[in-house]
């Protein structure tokens, strides 16, 4: 199954058309994409036994963010061997680093940004989790049961603001408005032929910067979900950022910094592209 956000509407995505849910539902489920993933489950069933109408095309730029409201984003770190060889960090071995970006940073898959005067703006494509029961202390063997689906995403970065200081501000550095590109779709793990194993590839003015797959990722999505919730209760339309595989423009030498006139565009295998154009600010 796949689900989106369109003109701040959810629809399902039925061969490659839109239906409102909403109107295809009689009012069961409201219009608001965030509000579905309290009642996932519920949702899912419906989902996958109704008599949906025709679709209509789906403009990407119409397109919003598929959680566009969650109470909690959280964001690992490090959790790719090579980006953490790049950045000179140790591997995690019980934990990734863990931050958050805030709630405004959060568009949909295709935006323009603007850049922060001065600073150092870099890319970094994830695959991001979206929450769709509460999970707290579940083992990672069950964690996949408590995920509604997968996106992708770019943690876009101001590493200026991130690392200088007495002490780091991560959140900030990377909490810009747009900084947090998701979509264009949320896909359920059924849906994909390995949820465990999905290319990843970012580019830059067309110049491919970054490509791995999942399956390196030093805490996999079922293993980070079961570390995160032995802290913290996940909650439904909870926002994950799993992490960035190597090639970030921090790790560069020269270092290298997105710009004024630059193209982003971010592919996650099985979910499809974002893509962000950068503005100087006004």
């Amino acid at each position: 199954m796949r689900i989106a956000n369109l003109s701040g509407r959810l629809v399902l995505l039925v061969d490659g058309l839109a239906v409102d849910v909403e109107k295809a539902s009689d009012g069961r489920f409201a219009a608001d994409p965030q509000a579905v993933y309290e009642r996932w489950e519920e949702f899912r069933q419906w989902a996958e036994q109704a008599h949906l109408p025709e679709g209509i095309p789906v403009e990407p730029a119409r397109l919003g963010a598929p959680a566009p409201a969650p109470r909690q984003i959280v964001a690992a770190g490090l959790n790719y061997r090579d980006h953490a060889a790049e950045s000179g960090f140790a591997l995690p071995d019980t934990m990734p680093p863990v931050f958050t970006k805030f709630a405004t940073s959060i568009t949909g898959p295709v935006s323009e940004v603007c850049l922060p005067p001065g600073g150092h703006t870099d890319w970094e494509v994830e695959l991001v989790v979206v929450i769709g029961t509460r999970a707290h202390r579940v083992p990672a063997e069950s964690a996949w049961d408590h995920v509604a689906g997968l996106t992708a995403g770019q943690d876009i970065s101001e590493r200026i603001t991130q690392l200088e200081g007495p002490s780091p501000q991560f959140s900030l550095g990377k909490s810009f408005p747009g900084f947090a590109p998701i979509g264009p779709c949320l896909v359920t793990p059924d849906a994909l032929d390995d949820p465990d194993d999905l290319g990843l590839r970012c580019t830059v003015n067309g110049e491919e910067v970054q490509k791995s797959r999942t399956s390196n990722l030093i805490f996999s999505v079922p293993e980070l979900v079961a570390r995160l919730s032995s802290v913290i209760p996940l909650l439904p339309g909870d926002v994950v950022f799993t992490g960035t595989p190597a090639g970030v423009g921090l790790g560069r030498a020269p270092q290298r910094w997105l710009a004024p006139g630059d193209e982003l565009v971010s592919t996650i295998e099985g979910i499809g592209e974002l893509r962000q154009r950068f503005v100087a600010q006004a």
